[in-house]
């Protein structure tokens, strides 16, 4: 999530553990630890492959952070002025606030290396966008309350629990699109299909699955609304004839390691020179991915890594009308919004007839 709303999820877990001893000192100091993980966006780690994988690395790691917040808890407990609060209540600030950071990742889809240093992919079990002020108001408001009243407790505590009821409800919706979405896999022979399915930006009622099958993708938008309408797939190319090249390349292997098979692949011109460019399908929506990365050139008819990998922007695009279509979508299932028509066509294999 963003780091406003950690600070926000932070500020509220610290009021409501110690707010009743601690006032509003307790909303601040929950506000820095749980924004303190994001501090590794500070980190250069050479190149823009390595800055984005390596991200909420050992900064999110449960083993790293769990240790972190017993330290805290046992330099509280004896050197601090608040002595007569127990250990085990200094443990349950810090756990809380720490810990509750990279959780709240891992219900995002860039994901989160919650086991480091354990060399396993980033887990990553989308349930709220990476923005979604639906789950940060309440938390914003409640440790509002907070610091102008001075009661620490009462306002974050309920807001707290405001935002816990919307995952509950994120995770409603999710497992009804995936529902709704189950039979039209096991048409198509998907149904054991590397997927992946998240919120589009800023809601819980629209769901956007995507779909890796061998040489191609599929996506397609689910709405909890959609009543009884089967979702459409739409199916477009990954460029997988190019995947062994970038897989030849240490920051090839790194995007795998990092992305799975949610990953696609493409040879473009690039101030005359033929660049192979990797796309995270998972981040961003169809047509506007922020996350794409050169990896190599083409020189002399072979494929040579570049020595430092380049992130290119972001596809362009009329982004606010597909936010208003995304609108349009999320409450009328037969507004028809094609995901294919904010993909350049050469990707495109096959659309379903209400696109054309």
């Amino acid at each position: 999530m963003d780091s406003l709303t950690q600070a926000a999820l932070g500020a509220a877990i610290g009021g409501t553990v110690l707010g009743r001893r601690l006032g509003r000192r307790a909303v601040l100091f929950g506000a820095v630890l749980g924004t303190l993980p994001d501090l590794d966006v500070l980190i250069d780690y050479g190149d823009a492959v390595a800055n984005v994988t390596q991200h909420r690395g050992f900064s999110h790691s449960l083993f790293m952070l769990a240790g972190l917040a017993t330290t805290l808890a046992l330099l509280s407990r004896w050197l601090t002025p608040w002595r007569d609060i127990g250990a085990g209540r200094w443990l349950a600030f810090f756990g809380l606030c720490l810990l509750t950071h990279p959780l709240l990742d891992v219900l995002t889809a860039y994901g989160t290396q919650i086991w480091w240093p354990l060399a396993v992919r980033p887990a990553a079990e989308p349930l709220v966008f990476i923005i979604d002020p639906f789950f940060s108001l309440p938390l914003l408001i409640g440790i509002i309350i907070a610091i102008f009243t001075g009661n620490g407790r009462r306002a974050p505590a309920w807001g707290l629990t405001l935002s816990c009821v919307y995952l509950v409800a994120a995770l409603g919706a999710k497992s009804l699109v995936e529902h709704r979405l189950e039979p039209v896999l096991a048409e198509r022979g998907l149904t054991a299909a590397p997927r992946m399915v998240q919120p589009t930006p800023f809601n819980i009622l629209l769901w956007r699955a995507t779909v890796v099958d061998g040489e191609h993708y599929h996506e397609t938008l689910v709405g909890v609304l959609d009543g009884s309408r089967p979702p459409q797939l739409e199916t477009f190319s990954r460029g997988a004839e190019l995947e062994p090249v970038a897989l030849g390349t240490a920051a090839g292997q790194r995007l795998d390691w990092f992305a799975g098979p949610f990953l696609r692949y493409e040879s473009v011109n690039l101030g005359n020179q033929q660049t192979l460019v990797a796309t995270d399908l998972r981040l961003g929506f169809p047509g506007f991915h922020p996350f794409n990365f050169a990896l190599a050139e083409r020189q002399s008819d072979r494929w040579q890594p570049l020595a430092t990998t380049r992130q290119l922007s972001a596809g362009e695009g009329d982004r606010r009308g597909a936010m208003r279509h995304l609108v349009e979508r999320m409450f009328a299932p037969d507004v028809g919004f094609c995901l294919s028509d904010h993909i350049a066509s050469h990707w495109v294999v096959r659309a379903p007839p209400r696109c054309e």
